[in-house]
């Protein structure tokens, strides 16, 4: 069997900014995310490649966590469109009502979730697949056993391929994160880093800590060198701080046990019920007549 571990926070930015149509509930509010992402983990459970036995969505709700309490230029939701930030819990909901175990992380994030549950089941199951493009989550592949996902580009990322696209094995993503900085995430990095050059010293050296302070002990060729070991030597306290924000956490206090996360088919009630409260599209209101009852 195998455990899919979906970023729902991800879905829902996904599906606000798609083309497919809007949506709008009863009382007049903006639905269509929630909408998109109910129609995109529905594909997923019917997905006969997929074979999804055992599933779990993550959230970030409210997008913020601890990392915000040790770096001022953490994320946040500034300049995140109302539109989305309206429908964190509704979408929460709507996961609950397809009968998919939902985690809503507050002082953690979602992607702290899918690792943990990464983490604690993999020796459990055929593969864990975690469904995302984050970089971050490229720290939890094991083999072709613990994979990433990206659906919108039908691409699977094991750890050969993460060695190949980025130069790096999984236990060097926080060090690199740390070098080259994460946008998405706010980690500004390091002056002068690029992705090879932090990529060829972390092969050599492992951590940020193992490379030498003095370019003329670095074992590596990189254009610069002088440069960026002072930059380094200068930033090493700021650089520890950006690994630790990179570096998720694998024992949040998930309560379900991996029969938990078995999907046992769309609960009629309460998909019809949601249905019925967001107004749901004929087309999607149409799964309760081929309902996906049992998945033992």
């Amino acid at each position: 069997m195998r455990l899919h571990l979906v970023d729902g926070t991800y879905e829902l930015f996904r599906a606000h900014f798609s083309k497919r149509p809007g949506h709008t509930d009863p009382a007049g509010r903006d639905r269509k995310a929630t909408v998109g992402v109910v129609w995109s983990m529905l594909g997923l459970l019917d997905d006969p490649d997929e074979r999804v036995t055992h599933v779990a969505v993550a959230f970030d709700n409210p997008i913020r966590s601890f990392r915000n309490d040790l770096f001022d230029g953490y994320k946040t939701d500034a300049g995140v469109p109302e539109e989305i930030l309206a429908q964190f819990d509704a979408v929460e909901d709507a996961m609950r009502a397809i009968g998919v175990v939902t985690w809503s992380m507050k002082a953690w994030e979602a992607d702290d979730a899918l690792a943990t549950a990464a983490a604690r089941f993999r020796d459990a199951v055929e593969q864990v697949r975690i469904l995302t493009p984050d970089k971050d989550l490229g720290q939890c592949l094991r083999g072709d056993h613990v994979v990433q996902v990206d659906r919108m580009r039908r691409k699977v990322i094991d750890e050969a391929a993460l060695l190949a696209a980025r130069g790096i094995a999984p236990a060097h993503v926080p060090d690199y994160l740390a070098l080259v900085g994460d946008t998405a995430d706010g980690i500004p990095g390091l002056r002068g880093f690029g992705e090879k050059t932090a990529a060829a010293l972390l092969r050599a050296y492992g951590s940020i800590d193992a490379i030498p302070q003095r370019a003329a002990d670095w074992s590596v060729s990189v254009r610069g060198a002088e440069s960026l070991a002072a930059v380094l030597s200068a930033e090493l306290e700021n650089a520890r701080l950006y690994r630790r924000l990179a570096t998720l956490v694998e024992d949040v206090p998930l309560r379900e046990s991996l029969d938990d996360l078995r999907w046992r088919g769309l609960p009629i009630a309460d998909f019809a019920a949601w249905c019925d409260a967001i107004g749901a599209p004929r087309d999607l209101r149409s799964r309760l007549e081929r309902p996906r009852l049992d998945n033992s």
